[in-house]
Parts: structure tokens; C-alpha cells; sequence
């Protein structure tokens, strides 16, 4: 495949990237036995300048070791990557000045120092200049609401509020790419609700590129059009988020309340899930249109009321993964 720059098509590539540990484990007494883990297996795409990706799957499905060689901090078993035109394992300190990094679980916060003692430090390690330092960092602090907290240790701060201290922390020295690792875990709906306002605000007025890994998929369906689903390594699907619809044969349900308690509906196309009184639950293919169901139903039947409810994505996941051959466990164990 033909090197590409930074202003190509593919701000990041894989091309049949793979990672394989070698694990020891007791195997008696005195002996131990080595084999192999294969924690991501083949895996090639390509995300463009300003894409929102969401990189979602399992636990162990491979999602953090991939986010892991993408920053440099684990080195490809096989196969190419190149994150604006950079091998990551190879110039790790070039490509943190274009790259910036979020784990939910883990800060990259100075825990006992003031929040805006952390923003210092990254300044001069970053050797941002001065006015774009000032810009950044004002400009996070009202987006993110942080003005209030900038003289308070680390230590003190809630797990919300130290999650946006560290997005914030991310951004300074304006990166290309933005990767986050569960930016939402354990927030409550109002700092979630925040945290994903400004990824939208910052990907529509900076272009930055956004790879998101995360388990809380209303992230993904918030602020995401594309999403890759990942399972023991390999990628399983790459696209719209609404496709996955369509390939986890997922359905809608109709909701229809009648004047009166009646036998169940029928209609081609749909079936009865649940009857409680006259309210009756009508499950229809995702991908069908609810008009012509509508329609029928407001012409034949006495309705008083009815709504539309869309499939639950993880439902729809679990379906489509629960589909798929699981490998064999000493060869496709993934991290």
C-alpha cells in the first residue's frame, strides 16, 4: 500500500495489523507451558481527516490493544499502521505532538497538584506557544466548565469533573487525532451530556479526528455515523451505524394503543411481541419503513395512540456476534 501524508485520505491506516503475546502458565509442578494470544488478527481500515469513528465490542475484543499500537505505546506483531504518515512503534515522540489521549479509567493528571498546574506542565512538555496555549485553554475551560475548578487539586475532583480536566488536558496542543478509551464512564447524565456536546463542537469546528472506544453506546449513537465492531481481533463490521441494523437482522417496535382490549393485530410484515390490555408491542424489521404498518393499523383498527421505538444497539451487537463461530481459545484469546 502507497505511503500517504497527513493531508491524504487516511489520517490513520491498518493494513492486516496484527498483535500476538506470548503467555506462560503453569503446567505442573515445576513446568510451564508458552503459547501463544492473538489480541488483534488482521485487521485493515482506514479512518479519514475528521471522522467521528466509534471502535466498539466485547470486553477482551481486542479494542484496547489496537488503541495501544495506534498511540505507540505497543509495537505491531504484523502488518502496517501509520498515523499521519507515522509508524507509531518507531517515532512515538513525533507522534504525540499530533495525537491526544483520553482513558476513563486512568488520568494523565498531576493527582496532587491544581488543575491548572497540570495545564502548566503540558504547555512546556508540549512546548506550545504562548498565545495558542491561552487560546486553547480558555476556550476548554468555558466549554467544559471548568473555571471553578482550576485551583483545586486533583485528588479532590469528582470523576466527572477530573474526566473533563483531562480532555481538556488532551487538547492543548491541538492534536489531529483525539483518541478516547470509555471518555463517559461512571459520569452522570449531565456531565455525559456535556462531555459529548463539546466532541461534536470540536470535531465540527476543528476537524479533529475522533476514535472512540467505549461501552456506554449511547456515545456511539450520539456522536458517531460510522462505527467498527471488533470480536477475538478481528473486525466484524465497518460502516453506517445504521447498517448494523440490517446485518444484526434487528427490528423496531410499534407501539399501538386501541380504544378497547382486542385479539392480537395482524399485519404482514409484523408479529405481536406482547398484548396488556388494549396497548399491543408489534415487532417489524429495522430497516422496513412504519407507514405502511401505520396506515393499515389506523384503518382497521380502532386507535387511540401509537409510537415507534428503535432498537436497543447492543442488542443488536449481542445478536450479531452471538452468530459468529467462536475460535478456538489458546489461538484467538484476545486482550
Amino acid at each position: 500500500m502507497k505511503d500517504m501524508d497527513s493531508d491524504g485520505p487516511g489520517l490513520i491506516e491498518l493494513d492486516g495489523v496484527e498483535k500476538v503475546f506470548d503467555v506462560r502458565r503453569r503446567a505442573g509442578l515445576l513446568r510451564r507451558e508458552k503459547r501463544q494470544v492473538r489480541a488483534v488478527d488482521g485487521i485493515t481500515f482506514r479512518v479519514a481527516r475528521g471522522e467521528m469513528v466509534g471502535y466498539i465490542g466485547p470486553n477482551g475484543a481486542g479494542k484496547s490493544t489496537t488503541i495501544k499500537m495506534l498511540t505507540g505505546i505497543l509495537t505491531p506483531s504484523a502488518g502496517r499502521l501509520r498515523v499521519a504518515g507515522i509508524d507509531p512503534s518507531r517515532e512515538r515522540t513525533k507522534l504525540a505532538r499530533r495525537i491526544g489521549v483520553v482513558f476513563g479509567q486512568r488520568t494523565t493528571l498531576w493527582w496532587d497538584l491544581p488543575l491548572i498546574d497540570s495545564y502548566r506542565l503540558v504547555h512546556r512538555m508540549y512546548r506550545i506557544p504562548d498565545r495558542r496555549y491561552r487560546e486553547n485553554l480558555e476556550r476548554c475551560v468555558e466549554l467544559l466548565e471548568l473555571g471553578e475548578l482550576l485551583e483545586v487539586p486533583v485528588r479532590q475532583l469528582s470523576l466527572g469533573q477530573r474526566m473533563r480536566g483531562d480532555i481538556a488536558a488532551a487538547l492543548l496542543h491541538d492534536p489531529e487525532v483525539l483518541y478516547l478509551d470509555e471518555p463517559t464512564i461512571g459520569l452522570d447524565v449531565i456531565s455525559k451530556a456535556r462531555v459529548r456536546e463539546f466532541l461534536r463542537d470540536l470535531n465540527a469546528e476543528r476537524r479533529t479526528t475522533v476514535v472512540l472506544t467505549t461501552h456506554d453506546l449511547t456515545d456511539i449513537e450520539q456522536l458517531c455515523e460510522r462505527v467498527m465492531v471488533i470480536d477475538h481481533g478481528r473486525l466484524m463490521y465497518d460502516g453506517a451505524l445504521a447498517g448494523l441494523h440490517e446485518v444484526g437482522a434487528s427490528e423496531r417496535t410499534l407501539v399501538v394503543d386501541l380504544e378497547r382490549e382486542l385479539p392480537p393485530v395482524e399485519l404482514p410484515g409484523a408479529r405481536v411481541v406482547k398484548v396488556e390490555g388494549p396497548r399491543q408491542w408489534l415487532a417489524f424489521p429495522a430497516a422496513q419503513s412504519a407507514a405502511p404498518l401505520v396506515a393499515r393499523i389506523a384503518a382497521e383498527y380502532p386507535l387511540m395512540d401509537l409510537s415507534v421505538r428503535e432498537p436497543d444497539i447492543e442488542s443488536v451487537i449481542a445478536k450479531m456476534l452471538s452468530r459468529r463461530k467462536v475460535p478456538e481459545p489458546a489461538e484467538r484469546t484476545a486482550l
